[in-house]
């Protein structure tokens, strides 16, 4: 560098220095306006007084951490967190309040505190040349700090979320578990102590995610998955969320009487359109304290038959598709179950392509009371066609239907939902 450029370095830091110098006589003030703004354009920074108070603490410590980084040439890695700033990721966190409001919050704090320095850099009596340099010094250092104190307050916030989710659950989960496993309740305590109401409608979810899937955000996806639901769904109470494990949650919506029969649908329809969808079992709609726990013990069966197969291919399970209960039954013993499906399917019972068509197509057959006809129109397939593979079922199994019809039924449901955990292995 010439002697020349260190002069115009120099001088650079000077003048911003002394820019920063008067706005820091006003901190005060311009933090003040920083955070009045921050408030009137994100709601959710704005609830509670005493968090909105820890905000203009946590914009004065951040604005003034800016100042001091640009007036001493201090190096952003050396800097040091506000305390207030990460007391207030905290508690964002601890209110539910989304990790992008907080983040928001720094992008629209910066813009506003590079309105302010522009303003007193107009003001100065500064060349025009060097007023820009002046100007471009200060930018970096403040995107160079917020850029940094955003991740630092996004890691605050995740943690805090954590570990909030984890104890605030834990307690809940204590009551809602007294609630599954007692016989007398006393429905208006129990209402209080978990914020939900035990006396309505209830439709149970399991929600989790797959190890394998590293998800990262966990419990507290699966929490903002079941409130989205009821938010969509427009429900007359609160949804509860409690957490059985690192990656699983249980999830209650309340729903009015005449919402029941559309709450499952209108789940289906959401799922897919969510970015990062965990697997959902899904109980039926139940009425009271009963139907708190039944709904949940329907969703807990769903979840057993869509995990017992040994592979996910399916995002939903609900307890109301046909079959479903009869084979969590079966699924209670999966090694029984598989050599009893092998003893009354012989050879149809194989892990082949051409035995699984031949598996659906005749369990759709004794689905529709052994109509040809309305198995095709199911199917999508001939007459003709229908007949030849039902033909070829019984074929392959090796004797025909006499008295053990119930028993093909149920062993070809087990085949359809539990796949090659019941399947014999193709030699």
């Amino acid at each position: 560098m010439t002697d020349r450029q260190r002069d115009r370095e120099a001088a650079v830091g000077d003048a911003a220095a002394a820019i920063i110098g008067g706005l820091g006589a006003r901190l005060t003030q311009v933090s003040r306006s920083i955070q009045q703004q921050l408030a009137a354009d994100i709601s959710e920074l704005r609830n509670d007084p005493q968090v909105l108070d820890l905000l203009g603490a946590s914009v004065e410590g951040n604005v003034e951490t800016v100042f001091d980084a640009v007036q001493y040439d201090i190096p952003i890695d050396r800097v040091e967190p506000p305390t207030a700033a990460l007391e207030y990721a905290r508690r964002l966190a601890q209110r539910g309040v989304p990790a992008n409001a907080l983040v928001r919050a720094y992008r629209l704090g910066q813009q506003a505190l590079l309105g302010v320095i522009l303003d007193a850099i107009r003001q100065a009596d500064l060349d025009p040349a060097l007023r820009l340099d002046v100007y471009d010094r200060i930018a970096t250092v403040t995107f160079g700090y917020i850029d940094w104190i955003s991740q630092q307050v996004v890691q605050i916030y995740e943690a805090e979320r954590d570990h909030w989710l984890e104890n605030r659950s834990s307690v809940r989960a204590v009551r809602v578990r007294e609630v599954l496993d007692a016989t007398d309740v006393d429905v208006d305590a129990v209402t209080a102590a978990i914020g939900y109401p035990l006396r309505r409608t209830h439709l149970a979810l399991v929600l989790w995610f797959d190890d394998a899937e590293n998800s990262a955000t966990e419990l507290g996806g699966l929490e903002r998955t079941v409130r989205h639901f009821a938010q969509s769904i427009d429900t007359p109470g609160d949804a509860l969320f409690v957490a059985a494990d690192r990656v699983t949650g249980w999830g209650w919506i309340p729903l009015r009487r005449d919402d029941a029969e559309s709450a499952v649908a209108a789940i289906r329809r959401i799922v897919p359109e969510l970015p990062d969808p965990p697997y959902i079992a899904i109980g039926a709609p139940l009425p009271g304290v009963d139907g708190f726990r039944r709904s949940h013990r329907q969703a807990q069966n769903a979840r057993k038959v869509a995990l017992a197969s040994g592979g996910l291919t399916r995002r939903i399970t609900t307890t109301d598709e046909p079959g479903l209960a009869a084979a969590a039954l079966l699924g209670e013993n999966l090694p029984e179950a598989r050599r009893w499906v092998h003893e009354t399917l012989g050879p149809l019972a194989a892990d082949t392509e051409n035995d699984a068509r031949l598996r659906e197509t005749l369990r759709t057959f004794l689905e529709h009371g052994s109509s040809y006809k309305s198995a095709a129109e199911e199917l999508h397939l001939h007459f003709n066609s229908v007949k030849y593979r039902v033909q070829r079922a019984f074929e392959r199994r090796g004797r025909p239907l006499t008295e053990d019809r119930l028993d093909v039924e149920i062993a070809l449901l087990a085949c359809h939902w539990f796949g090659d955990a019941v399947l014999a292995p193709h030699e």
